[in-house]
């Protein structure tokens, strides 16, 4: 393998289930077919470095460790990783996609790169805050973070970012719209695959009798509103004798607190939480469900600083119809009614009403679901995402590999 011309530095690990980790993938196959070898510096799972070329044939990993108690040792340690590794190197392009790992580059740009690029999807002076609700009252750590955010926005050369709320956010923080590139979130047609859906509106291999099953899938973090779910699931069976499966990656004290809501509402009993499990696995469990939820919240993370879901793409992808709620990032995927069905956000008789709509018009949710496949095939894989940022790097002057 020869030197690699492109640095790919994220502050994540990969491979893993997170969305996170499926978006660096995706995003790092497209770079090395485009671009040929590519460096790919992720965390470390062990308390070792671990070198790995498994991801994708061009793609040459080292997995650094962050190790500590918190956050931020785990940030300072890998930084001070990333430093010693950095030294003698250089290239030219950096593509970061946090303040965690981008921070340390870009005070020192132009010792490690000709051309930085900074791949915005969360910002941690807004969204820290959900995990540690009390860095919401330390205003001069939340100074930091926003200043050294400020630092990377600035000495980037382009900015890539998931959602056109987002990109309207950084506009307010100074940053110009003609260094921003909106490329969306994708989904990998091969494995979320779609099924086609009886005129019960069941899928193919399930009882027409048996309970409905509603789905929700990914982190379990406040501003994903999984405990509506929890919610409606509870006034659903008031009608209609239904489960809930949860699958996804959160902290035992987050599982410990939905449970206990469960137990409260009643529905304890048809409230199913799962660990994080491989796509594949998932889409078994996407194929049994009868419909899909994404409840966010009205959270700044949602409505400031923006998102792009990729549980909704994928959700829209496997020909289960989503309930999804009403918010300007949401919009930007598709049109209620036509691609999924859109609530309002905060209202668990909301998502009640929505479910019940779709549990009685079969029809509906049929052509919800096909219309949505449609939509992802035309808008929203990672392929076109790929040629999205291929054409935003060669718009740089970054020439693309001559292959032999």
């Amino acid at each position: 393998m020869n030197q690699p011309r492109i640095a790919y530095i994220s502050f994540d690990i990969v491979p893993a289930s997170k969305g996170a980790a499926i978006h660096i993938m995706a995003f790092s196959k497209a770079l090395a077919i485009a671009f040929g070898d590519i460096q790919l510096v992720t965390v470390s799972p062990t308390a070792e470095p671990i070198n790995s070329d498994e991801i994708f044939p061009q793609v040459m990993q080292i997995m650094l460790p962050a190790l500590g108690n918190n956050l931020i040792q785990r940030v300072l340690y890998f930084q001070n990783l990333l430093r010693l590794w950095l030294q003698g190197r250089r290239f030219e392009t950096v593509h970061i996609r946090s303040i965690y790992e981008g921070f340390v580059i870009a005070l020192n740009k132009k010792q490690y790169c000709d051309k930085l690029i900074f791949e915005v999807n969360g910002l941690p002076s807004i969204e820290l805050k959900y995990r540690y609700p009390a860095v919401a009252d330390d205003r001069e750590l939340l100074h930091k973070l926003h200043s050294q955010e400020q630092i990377c926005l600035a000495a980037a050369d382009l900015i890539v970012t998931p959602s056109s709320v987002t990109a309207a956010y950084l506009q307010s923080r100074n940053v110009p719209a003609k260094k921003i590139r909106v490329i969306p979130n994708g989904v990998d047609l091969d494995v979320f695959t779609y099924r086609l859906r009886n005129p019960e509106g069941k899928s193919e291999d399930i009882f027409v009798n048996a309970p409905l099953q509603m789905l929700y899938f990914g982190t379990l973090s406040p501003w994903q509103g999984v405990n509506l779910a929890i919610e409606a699931l509870e006034l659903v069976n008031k009608d209609l004798l239904t489960c809930l499966t949860v699958i996804g990656q959160a902290r035992d004290d987050q599982i410990k607190k939905l449970k206990q809501l469960a137990l409260k509402l009643g529905v304890a009993d048809k409230l199913t939480i799962l660990a994080p499990i491989s796509q594949t696995q998932l889409l078994k469990h996407i194929h049994a469900s009868d419909m899909i939820l994404a409840p966010l919240m009205p959270s700044d993370r949602n409505l400031v600083q923006g998102c792009c879901p990729l549980k909704i793409l994928e959700g829209m992808a496997t020909g289960i119809p989503v309930i999804a709620s009403n918010l300007p990032v949401v919009q930007e995927l598709g049109e209620d009614g036509v691609h999924f069905l859109l609530v309002k956000p905060g209202s668990a008789k909301a998502i009640k009403d929505a479910v019940l709509r779709l549990q009685n018009d079969s029809e509906l949710a049929t052509q919800i679901a096909l219309n949505a496949r449609r939509r992802i095939e035309e808008y929203y894989t990672w392929r076109r995402a790929g040629e999205a940022l291929t054409a935003a790097y060669c718009e740089l002057g970054i020439k693309r590999s001559i292959k032999v």
